[in-house]
């Protein structure tokens, strides 16, 4: 790693610990809010991902925690059923929804929808001009900071392997634009096309199987010089299939902070680079914080940003275990 990149990826570093602090200071005031007598509706598109059941989880035990209500519905990862669960809270007038996730074309005009009924929505990692306020990571930071990070861990230079199939998530479409943008500095550093798609389900062994067809095509030492996905499950199959192949030199770059992917991170020897470690259930916390206040009749801002913290070799040992204490605290190992 450069002098320069290396001091990129430090100042970015520095810029999430400060929001980290900014954050404490702004929650001081969350234990005033109250939902009592209060119900709010949930929609997820699902929960079988690590990052999803915190989230939702924050959210249910934020809203019990305020004295409220909590209609809390589960898509199964099925665009219909969470447009049907929609209609479902639409019909049952709660005093706000707070949606979570999904792919935004298809659930935009029934966003709409919860807003021409005149129920107050929220949002979690959905950015959409329906929502009075979106509550996720600051993805513009975290889509350039690991972009950054792996650019410097490759030198500047060589071939990435990018998974691609969830660009209408709004989260996935800003962390691969970042991508894209980084790599406009960083000519030397060219993406395989075609680009890979992730899928759900099945998403770790569809990795596996893509990445090993591709290392297989390329054989040769430095052919292939990362992986990179907008979330972190592909990341594992991706670092499965690098390590079974013997191919270390490559490594693996992903987001979210899923125990077994920090757990990688933090093994010297594993081919995961680093992965943007975020705070799900914090998010999912002050999503309801901000329906307790507007609520209540403040104003309320149209984004909230929890902060997100880079994990990577050099750092993993020390930024890693809060984040897998955090996880064997919610039982998720």
């Amino acid at each position: 790693m450069t002098r320069s990149m290396k001091g990129l990826v430090k100042a970015l570093a520095l810029g999430l610990a400060a929001a980290c602090s900014l954050a404490a200071v702004s929650g001081a005031t969350a234990e005033e809010l109250s939902l009592k007598g209060k119900r709010i509706g949930v929609s997820a598109i699902g929960t079988d991902h690590y990052w999803d059941l915190m989230a939702f989880r924050g959210i249910q035990d934020r809203v019990k925690e305020l004295g409220g209500e909590v209609i809390a519905l589960d898509a199964g990862r099925k665009d219909q059923q969470q447009i049907a669960q929609l209609q479902t809270l639409i019909a049952q007038k709660p005093d706000a929804i707070i949606e979570q996730l999904g792919n935004l074309e298809v659930l935009n005009p029934w966003l709409q929808k919860i807003r021409d009924a005149g129920i107050p929505l929220f949002t979690v990692d959905t950015a959409t001009p329906h929502a009075i306020n979106n509550t996720t990571s600051n993805n513009y930071n975290i889509g350039a900071e690991i972009a950054l990070q792996m650019v410097a861990d490759m030198g500047g230079k060589g071939n990435v392997l990018v998974f691609n199939g969830f660009y209408s998530v709004p989260v996935c479409k800003i962390r691969y634009d970042q991508l894209k943008y980084v790599l406009t500095s960083f000519p030397d550093v060219k993406i395989v096309e075609p680009e890979l798609r992730d899928v759900i389900p099945n998403t770790v062994q569809s990795a596996y199987s893509n990445v090993t067809d591709m290392l297989t095509k390329s054989p040769e030492k430095g052919s292939i010089g990362a992986v990179w996905a907008c979330w972190d499950v592909p990341q594992i199959g991706a670092t499965q299939a690098v390590e079974a192949a013997g191919r270390n030199e490559v490594k693996t770059y992903g987001i979210d902070g899923s125990p077994e992917v920090v757990k990688m991170v933090m093994d010297p020897k594993s081919s995961a680079g680093a992965v943007a470690a975020q705070q799900p259930y914090e998010i999912g916390k002050t999503s309801v914080d901000n329906a307790a206040k507007y609520l209540a009749g403040q104003k309320v801002a149209p984004f909230t940003f929890v902060p997100a913290v880079l994990i990577n070799k050099e750092n993993a040992a020390e930024k890693g275990k809060p984040f897998l204490d955090a996880a064997e605290k919610a039982g998720v190992k």
